[in-house]
């Protein structure tokens, strides 16, 4: 187990399978929920996710220590395509944890942000693979004063990319994808929504007709702009539509 920050936590667990860049795993909390969560460490042998504590599944996983068992299932999902070129690679608050695979494998260059400097998680594992990391946080106390979009700007103005990777929060999300639009630079964006089953069955995930688990989570410049509900709205777990905004 790795402390990330005062509310995070990786957890390293044994396992061999097969796992791409981007895509995701069941996690089984007993008593409690089953719940998605990216997987941040791809090794050969072992893999990782890491946990932010803020609700009642997550908050009993950080009392898991070293010797105790989680029940997984997957992966899940579509990982990213890191044969894009030139890359970008974005990750806000806890959705870093998902992009941080995709910047071991490619070395690419590579934005983490968060609110504060406390909040900022996994940067010195990226420093070791990204060829040119930088930091953005909201109050400046760490790094570039702003937000990942502002600073992904001021990149994209300096070097060429051909494609910008990203997961964060879904308002980060929208207006990643709009810079990307007016840049001309292509996106792949790690999408969240509620999820049950996670192998595209319940349909608790569905954004317009895809669903996020199945034909996601990473959806790309071309599919994005059928995602109408992006940005917009989502479904609780009973299924009710909710405003994002």
């Amino acid at each position: 187990m790795i402390e990330e920050s005062y509310d995070t936590k990786t957890f390293v667990f044994g396992w061999n399978e097969e796992v791409r860049p981007g895509q995701f795993v069941m996690v089984w909390v007993p008593g409690l929920d089953e719940i998605p969560m990216s997987v941040s460490g791809i090794n050969a042998r072992t893999k990782s996710i890491t946990v932010k504590a803020i609700g009642e599944a997550t908050r009993k996983i950080h009392e898991l220590g070293v010797g105790d068992r989680i029940r997984i299932r997957g992966p899940y999902g579509n990982g990213f395509d890191l044969s894009r070129g030139e890359m970008l690679v974005v990750g806000g608050g806890v959705g870093t944890a998902a992009v941080i695979p995709a910047i071991v494998q490619s070395g690419a260059d590579a934005i983490i942000a968060a609110r504060t400097k406390d909040d900022v998680i996994m940067d010195d594992l990226a420093r070791r693979y990204s060829k040119d990391l930088r930091i953005a946080t909201d109050d400046g106390s760490m790094g570039f004063h702003g937000n990942a979009v502002q600073l992904m700007k001021e990149m994209a103005a300096e070097k060429r990319y051909d494609c910008v990777l990203a997961c964060g929060p879904e308002v980060m999300l929208y207006f990643t994808y709009k810079a990307c639009q007016d840049l001309g630079i292509g996106c792949q964006l790690s999408m969240e929504r509620y999820m049950k089953c996670g192998a595209g069955i319940c349909g608790c995930c569905v954004m317009d007709d895809m669903r996020v688990c199945k034909d996601g989570p990473v959806f790309d410049e071309r599919q994005i702009p059928l995602l109408t509900e992006f940005w917009k709205s989502k479904r609780d777990p009973c299924g009710r539509i909710v405003s994002l905004r």
